[in-house]
């Protein structure tokens, strides 16, 4: 069984993207900002939007958890 890819503000910033728009994306798709920032949302949840940015942002997650597998 495989632990959920939880994405986290720092995968945004990973995928060279901006505080500043992914705070009115949120909104526009019904996300919390806020619960984002302090919990990060499952990578599911983002893909189910089918934004081509979001999968940006969660394929920088994906390599995040793989160095953290390396690196255990």
């Amino acid at each position: 069984m495989s632990e959920t890819l939880i994405v986290r503000a720092e995968d945004i910033r990973a995928a060279r993207l901006c505080f500043q728009g992914a705070r009115p994306w949120f909104r526009r798709h019904g996300l919390d900002w806020q619960a984002f920032l302090a919990e990060g949302l499952p990578a599911e949840v983002l893909a189910a939007t089918g934004d081509a940015l979001a999968l940006r942002v969660i394929a920088e997650a994906e390599k995040r958890a793989a160095q953290t597998q390396t690196e255990a």
